[in-house]
C-alpha cells in the first residue's frame, strides 16, 4: 500500500493510505496544487462532493482547507472503510463517507447543495459523460465541476470551461456554471 500527502490547509503533510485497486490513480501533488491554486487556499463556507473518492485526496484537500461540509462517495467498501479510518484519525468533522454508487447518488441528489463537485471516475469505464451530466444539476449558484479525464471534455449545458491543465495523460479541467441572464 503506498500512501499520497495532503499538500494544504490544517492537515499539510498528513498521508492517506492508497491501495492497491485496479484503476485506483490518486491525484497527483502537482494536480492538486494548481487546483487549489485556481480555487484560492481558504474554502470556507463551501459545500464539496467528491464522488468516485478513491484515496480521498481530493476531498481531504478540501476538507484540509476549511470546507464547510465535504462528502465523499465510494463504492468499493475496502476504500471506504479506508476513508473513514482517516477522517476518524484526523478529526475530520467536517467530511462525511458514504458507501454508495457516485452516479446513482448523484441523479437522485437534491439539486443545487454543493459550491463544487470533484468528479475523477476510474478511466476505462466511459464515465465522464454521465458523471457530468448528474454533477450539473447538484451545483449551486457560482458552482464548479472539477473533472479528470483522458481526454478535454466540453463542458454541461449551462457551464463553461474556466480553467484546464494536463499531467501526463490526465487532463484536469474546471467548469463554472454560467450566470442565468434575465
Amino acid at each position: 500500500m503506498s500512501e499520497v500527502r495532503i499538500i494544504g490547509g490544517q492537515w499539510k503533510r498528513s498521508k492517506l493510505p492508497v491501495a492497491d485497486r485496479p484503476g485506483l490513480r490518486p491525484t497527483p501533488d502537482r494536480v492538486r496544487e494548481t487546483l487549489f491554486n485556481w480555487l484560492g487556499q481558504d474554502l470556507s463556507g463551501w459545500r464539496v462532493l467528491d464522488a468516485f473518492a478513491g484515496s480521498g485526496a481530493l476531498g481531504f484537500e478540501a476538507a484540509s482547507r476549511g470546507a464547510e461540509k465535504v462528502l465523499l462517495l465510494e463504492r468499493d467498501p475496502a476504500l471506504a472503510k479506508s476513508l473513514k479510518a482517516s477522517a476518524v484519525r484526523l478529526k475530520a468533522e467536517n467530511l462525511g463517507i458514504e458507501c454508495t454508487d457516485a452516479l446513482a447518488w448523484m441523479r437522485r441528489a437534491t439539486p443545487g447543495q454543493f459550491e463544487m463537485v470533484m468528479l475523477d471516475p476510474p478511466f476505462g469505464q466511459d464515465l465522464f459523460e454521465p458523471a457530468l451530466q448528474a454533477a450539473a444539476p447538484l451545483l449551486a449558484d457560482g458552482g464548479l465541476i472539477y473533472l479528470e479525464a483522458p481526454e478535454l471534455l466540453e463542458p454541461p449545458t449551462g457551464f463553461e470551461r474556466w480553467k484546464s491543465g494536463r499531467a501526463g495523460a490526465v487532463h484536469f479541467q474546471l467548469f463554472a456554471r454560467q450566470a442565468a441572464t434575465a
